[in-house]
C-alpha cells in the first residue's frame, strides 16, 4: 500500500545525540518533490545550520540537491545531482565512490531517512539494502554509507522498520507516519509537527 501525500510541512526535536530542531517545507510538483528545510543543532559541543534544497523525482529518488552550512570554522556549500539510477555528482565532479547509491542521506536531518522507505515499497518481513551519499553536518564532507531496512509489523496507521547503518555500529526502529516521515528516531529526533 503506497503512502499518503506528504504533508506540506513537518518538523523535529533533536534529542540525545544532539540538542537542535530541524523544518522542512515539501511540495508535489509534475517531476516529484521540493523539499527546503533548514536544521540548527549543537552536538559534542559543536554548534552548526545546515540548510537544505532537495529535488526528488516520484518515485522519491533523489535527483539534486544544494546544501550549505555554517560552522564555527565557516560556511560551506555543496550542490549535489544524481541520476536517479546510481551515478552522482558531487560540485560538478563524477564521484564515483558513491555509485550505485540511490538516496542522499543528510547526517543533520531526520527527513532523509523518509526516502529509502518511499521507493524500496518493502512488502512486511521485507528487507533491503540501501547505500546512501551521507553528508556529515560539519563540514559538508560526503561519503558512502551503507544501511539496511527491513519492515516489521504495522502499528496502526504506522509502519515500522528495523533500521541498521554497520560503520556506526547503530540499529534501531524506526516510525513512520501515513505520508512516510520518521515520528519516531530513537536516539536521535521525535517528530513534533
Amino acid at each position: 500500500m503506497p503512502f499518503a501525500a506528504p504533508p506540506p510541512y513537518a518538523a523535529w526535536e533533536h534529542r540525545e545525540a544532539r540538542s537542535g530542531f530541524e523544518v522542512v517545507f515539501l511540495r508535489a510538483d509534475g517531476d516529484g518533490y521540493g523539499l527546503e528545510g533548514q536544521t540548527a543543532a549543537v552536538e559534542e559541543g559543536e554548534a552548526w545550520a545546515v540548510h537544505y534544497v532537495i529535488a526528488l523525482d516520484p518515485g522519491w529518488l533523489t535527483r539534486s540537491a544544494r546544501v550549505s552550512n555554517l560552522a564555527a570554522p565557516g560556511r560551506r556549500e555543496l550542490r549535489v545531482e544524481a541520476d536517479g539510477a546510481g551515478r552522482w555528482r558531487l560540485d560538478g565532479e563524477p564521484a564515483g565512490p558513491l555509485d550505485g547509491c540511490l538516496d542522499l542521506d543528510l547526517e543533520s536531518s531526520s527527513l532523509t531517512n523518509a526516502f529509502p522507505v518511499h521507493h524500496l515499497g518493502l512488502a512486511i518481513g521485507e528487507g533491503a539494502d540501501a547505500p546512501a551519499a551521507y553528508v556529515r553536518a560539519l563540514d559538508l564532507s560526503v561519503e558512502r554509507l551503507e544501511q539496511h531496512y527491513v519492515r516489521l509489523e504495522d502499528d496502526g496507521p504506522r509502519r515500522r522498520y528495523h533500521y541498521t547503518a554497520p560503520r556506526f555500529d547503530f540499529e534501531c526502529e524506526l516510525v513512520y507516519d501515513e505520508s512516510g516521515l520518521v515520528i519516531d528516531y530513537p536516539g536521535i529526533a521525535v517528530r513534533s509537527a
